[in-house]
């Protein structure tokens, strides 16, 4: 066994294999060689359809333009996320979590500023321009606007399979990676415990120093092969369940909404997000609470009332909510599913992947021996993302008033509120949340996302104590983002029209 490592082996290709094999490879070019191991038997589960702003870094990063994201993936711009029914289930309960931070962040006491406002205008509307041109389908930018760029901060809705196509096809012509097509029949082990090689069913044995566990929720090399255990999260979060459908546009031509759509259920939660050519729309449900038949039938209402047809091809989808209790043991680093999952709310199994190959990447060993030392950091820095992941999904449930079912009054109950976050809800009373809640670099959720839910589901402090002069600050940012807003919708087109001129014009490069 060389103490050099130079041979990466990747087990699993979809999304989480495809993307860290492209980040390696860009990053690295001919000093390691990538290899790609994906079963010809094994489908990628490709209902992932939702990014965060960082995938645009990603992309750029390994050398895809935004263009051909747009052709070859059926992708639309996203700008954040709309939750109706979350708080209390009434008629006009609804809220935003935009992608762009409040205008005037960090420069003066906004949360203050706006509680002293009127207390019907919300919070999200009040920061950013972004919610008002969501309600109007708007764009994140121009047709002029070059690629990656933005005039509002977005991400994309995109077909996954799609996307694991398009970077299999960069990775593999642009890059040098090596695409295996083969089935893994086991694994093989050194004396010292380190994974020696691949067995592969047509190939036989394939060998690397550094293996890459992207087989999705099996965790065929980390979990079962090295045997680290999942830790379970359903007493904190329930939902263990999904059906996924794809619904065709009644008109072809209608606009395509510029957020995810989470609509809340009585045991569970419906997303729906808009592609050019169809609508990807699931139901995520606790099979401790709902039966697959009521799911299914509060599935099928929902594409009934939004004009979907009446016969759906219903895919079902099991998952344990949780993550590993370490991430990278000896050789071998689980990305993607095989790391963890906890639920689709707020889109943040890709974003996780996208760092993990990121910090694998820029921490990449160069010896076995220094391979303890950053698995150690790897392993301390995801332990705090995932339960920072955790926190934040739970953030949307514990506030909730609704009390149609046991379902959300068991989500309220203390036992199942992680104890940090307890905490922070009972310091949140006296003072909005901050950049010292969350000290650590590249926080998946800022404050300000913290922040648009807080408020957003109707949280209100006991008591704020702001300077006269903050507040004055405050109100002329508001001022300035009312202009804004103006502004913007009078000069960013609809979402389908920007994202049909990209597909047939493209976008300059910077």
């Amino acid at each position: 066994m060389s103490d050099v490592v130079r041979e990466i082996v990747i087990a699993g290709g979809g999304t989480a294999g495809w993307l860290t094999a492209g980040v390696l490879a860009a990053d690295h070019g001919e000093r390691v060689r990538v290899r790609v191991v994906e079963s010809p038997d094994v489908a990628t589960i490709g209902v992932g359809e939702g990014t965060w702003p960082t995938m645009r870094d990603t992309l750029r990063r390994i050398g895809i333009s935004e263009t051909a994201l747009f052709r070859e993936c059926d992708a639309a711009f996203k700008q954040g996320s709309r939750f109706d029914g979350w708080r209390n289930g009434a008629a006009h309960d609804r809220y935003f979590h935009p992608f762009s931070l409040p205008h005037g962040y960090l420069d003066a006491d906004l949360v203050a500023g706006w509680l002293d406002g009127p207390a019907s205008r919300p919070f999200a509307d009040t920061m950013t321009p972004q919610v008002q041109l969501c309600r109007k389908d708007k764009a994140p930018k121009q047709p002029a606007t070059p690629e990656y760029a933005a005039v509002l901060n977005y991400a994309y809705h995109l077909d996954a399979v799609k996307l694991a196509k398009l970077l299999r096809e960069h990775c593999t012509q642009r890059l040098g990676v090596e695409h295996v097509s083969d089935h893994i029949a086991g694994v093989a082990s050194h004396d010292n415990g380190d994974i020696a090689a691949l067995n592969l069913r047509e190939r036989g044995r394939l060998g690397g120093d550094l293996f890459v566990d992207c087989t999705g929720l099996r965790a065929l090399l980390l979990g079962e092969h090295l045997g680290v255990r999942l830790k379970d999260q359903r007493n904190v979060l329930f939902n263990d369940s999904a059906l996924a459908v794809q619904v065709p546009y009644a008109n072809p031509t209608a606009e395509i909404a510029s957020q995810t759509i989470s609509t809340a259920q009585d045991n569970g939660w419906i997303w729906d997000i808009g592609l050019p050519t169809r609508r990807g729309i699931g139901h995520v449900y606790s099979s401790a609470h709902s039966s697959d038949a009521a799911a299914e039938a509060a599935l099928a209402r929902y594409v009934a009332a939004t004009g979907g047809p009446a016969e759906l091809a219903v895919r079902q989808i099991r998952f344990e909510p949780g993550c590993r209790e370490t991430f990278w043991r000896r050789n071998c680093v689980a990305i993607g599913l095989s790391a963890g999952f906890i639920e689709p709310l707020e889109a943040s199994a890709i974003v996780m992947i996208e760092l993990s190959a990121a910090l694998l990447s820029e921490d990449f060993p160069a010896t076995r021996a220094d391979m303890d030392i950053v698995a150690r950091r790897f392993n301390d820095s995801f332990a705090y993302r995932w339960k920072r992941v955790i926190e934040f999904l739970k953030l949307h449930y514990v506030l909730s008033a609704r009390d149609q079912s046991g379902y959300w009054r068991d989500h309220r109950a203390e036992a199942s509120v992680p104890d940090e976050l307890r905490e922070l809800l009972r310091l949140w009373r006296h003072r909005a949340p901050s950049h010292r809640d969350f000290p650590r670099g590249e926080e998946i959720f800022p404050s300000a996302s913290w922040q648009y839910i807080l408020y957003g589901m109707g949280f209100r402090p006991d008591q704020l104590t702001a300077q006269r002069d903050s507040i004055a600050a405050a109100r002329n940012y508001f001022a300035e983002t009312e202009r804004m807003t103006t502004r913007l919708n009078d000069a960013l087109p609809g979402n389908r029209a920007l994202v049909d001129h990209v597909r047939q014009h493209g976008l300059t490069k910077i």
